[in-house]
């Protein structure tokens, strides 16, 4: 059944994606209608995660946010198929880091860095940083889809970026090979979901709730004696992205347990606040709490 699925699926992938970006954008449209007004898609999810977090927003506010997060949700999507048959000149068109001066000099000094980033604006094409390293390999740590043929083909795509993808469960034991070949590279961490709770080994605050933290990344730097870096990107206009590169000009050995991630959802949190709609939504990412947000 999973074959047939992506069987079925695949050629109208790649009619997608070899689409012009006008046209490309004109189905997002579409496919906006339909997902929001016609399915609905996790719409109950979206709405609660908003009044939770823009609380200083009201509800006909926290509509047109809503709106523009859906929008914004199916473009994402349709840039992921997109990526299918992107040139490298064309992303990197759409697609700028506005301080690589910071991450090549990290590169010189030799060791591995950790890379934290949220699911904002555009984090698929974020992989295109792989395509601008001078001297370390990327990977992307990710979860493993459960169709192992769309898995594939996901990795087929992000591997046009250079970018090697790591199953989560496989991702220490690729870290520690790798530094015992003094072989170093950048590895980023999708560090703003929720984690498993019968795992969870700290709470920490997202808009004022206390909620389960992945916190993978900031042991490993700690433990692997890597640098920190934290990535903020923004989305330009519709199909163009920026990136900034924030470092964590500390030695993560030297700080207390957790204070690289607290430090990290703070910037993310305020970047949401400002644009919110490029926020990723569907996820139940307030489903565990230890608290209700303040009411003032």
């Amino acid at each position: 059944m999973k074959l047939l699925a992506y069987i079925v699926a695949y050629p109208l992938l790649w009619l997608i994606s070899v689409l012009p970006f006008p046209l490309l954008y004109l189905l997002s449209d579409i496919v906006f209608v339909l997902v929001y007004y016609v399915i609905g898609y996790r719409r109950k999810t979206v709405r609660q995660n908003l009044s939770l977090t823009l609380r200083h927003l009201n509800d006909a506010e926290r509509k047109v946010v809503e709106r523009k997060f859906y929008r914004h949700f199916c473009d994402n999507f349709l840039e992921m198929v997109k990526t299918m048959s992107i040139s490298e000149k064309e992303i990197k068109k759409r697609f700028v880091f506005e301080n690589l001066d910071l991450v090549h000099e990290l590169e010189g000094m030799g060791k591995s860095v950790a890379v934290l980033c949220g699911h904002y604006a555009s984090y698929e094409w974020l992989l295109y940083m792989n395509t601008v390293l001078t001297s370390h390999k990327g990977y992307g740590i990710y979860k493993t889809i459960n169709n192992p043929y769309f898995d594939r083909l996901v990795r087929r795509i992000r591997l046009k970026f250079k970018a090697e993808l790591v199953d989560m469960k496989e991702a220490v034991s690729l870290i520690r090979k790798n530094q015992k070949n003094h072989i170093p590279g950048f590895y980023g961490f999708l560090t703003d979901q929720s984690t498993k709770i019968w795992r969870v080994p700290y709470w920490g605050s997202f808009f004022g709730m206390e909620v389960p933290m992945h916190v993978g990344a900031e042991l490993l730097a700690k433990k692997m004696d890597m640098n920190v870096l934290f990535v903020i990107t923004r989305k330009v206009k519709r199909g163009h992205y920026s990136a900034r590169f924030i470092p964590f000009d500390r030695d993560p050995r030297e700080v207390p347990n957790y204070e690289i991630v607290d430090t990290f959802m703070k910037i993310l949190e305020n970047q949401i606040l400002k644009e919110p709609e490029y926020y990723l939504w569907t996820h139940k990412r307030f489903k565990h709490r230890r608290n209700d947000p303040p009411t003032a």
